[in-house]
């Protein structure tokens, strides 16, 4: 029996089984029967490693039962390995870093303590929102980026003198990084949130640089997909030729993707860490490497 165990949560088998494959593991699946109560049955279909485990599985919609499933087998994992490494491609709930209003719940502190109770022994994720979720584990945690896994996408496309944006400028370091490694310029967008509504406008003024040129929207994760349809409105404005878009993360709520092509965006492209359609990057040789 190998050494190694991955044990593929429902949400992340593709992402799972490129792991095992490349990290020469053996795969372990999970059933899940959903009873009429909404209660959830997983079951483990194989045989786990005593050395160690590496679990896998997304906490993306349904967050709460995808996140109970997660601390499920961790635990199972634990019973029979002495080391179990959780990988959690997307972590839901990276957005409840801190208390922005008095009263607030830091759900990530709650989180930190689930997995630690559970019998993780380190935590890997990709691409979290905010670092500052991972300061409340007290167990190993790593970040690592699908940037380059995207970076090498975008350079098998043949797209005309293409620039890289960031819809905003608290993505202006991604967008950097992005940039940096695919050997062409970037642009910062500023935009402002209403607080009251959640509507999005762009503040920046008109870019004579982009006229004519294949546009790169760079972001770590898109929702409901609001910043990005109004970066791309914008940028169509300043007469840009094509726009893509290039994140991580995938979530892509109430219609989001449409939504998105419809305002003009040519291809959407994004990495499994959540599957759907646009999920044509594989991040599984970059977590091996954080496993290693």
């Amino acid at each position: 029996m190998s050494n190694l165990s991955v044990i593929s949560g429902k949400p992340s088998e593709d992402l799972a089984k490129c792991l095992a494959k490349r990290i020469k593991a053996n795969l372990v699946k999970s059933e899940i029967r959903i009873f009429p109560d909404g209660e959830s049955k997983i079951t483990l279909v194989g045989k786990l490693s005593k050395k160690k485990s590496i679990v896998v599985q997304s906490i993306y919609p349904p967050v709460d039962t995808n996140l109970l499933h997660a601390l499920s087998l961790i635990s199972k994992a634990k019973e029979a390995s002495s080391q179990v490494i959780a990988v959690i491609p997307y972590m839901g709930y990276a957005r409840q870093d801190r208390e922005f209003l008095p009263g607030e719940v830091i759900t990530m502190k709650v989180l930190a303590k689930l997995f630690q109770s559970s019998g993780a022994s380190k935590i890997i994720v990709v691409d979290i929102h905010s670092l500052i979720g991972l300061k409340y584990f007290s167990i190993k945690t790593k970040n690592v980026t699908a940037i380059p896994d995207l970076v090498e996408y975008f350079k098998n496309l043949s797209l005309k003198n293409p620039i890289v944006i960031s819809p905003d400028q608290g993505g202006k370091d991604r967008a950097k990084q992005f940039a940096d490694k695919f050997e062409s310029e970037w642009i910062a967008l500023e935009k402002k949130r209403d607080r009251k509504t959640g509507k999005v406008k762009i503040k920046t003024k008109d870019i004579d640089e982009i006229i004519g040129r294949d546009v790169i929207l760079v972001d770590d994760m898109i929702s409901t997909g609001g910043s990005i349809i109004e970066a791309t409105q914008f940028l169509k404005k300043q007469k840009c030729n094509q726009v893509y878009v290039a994140c991580t993360h995938a979530l892509l709520m109430n219609g989001a993707e449409k939504k998105i092509k419809k305002a003009g965006v040519t291809r959407i492209v994004s990495a499994n860490t959540i599957p759907n359609k646009t999920s044509v990057v594989d991040v599984s040789k970059t977590i091996a490497k954080a496993i290693e």
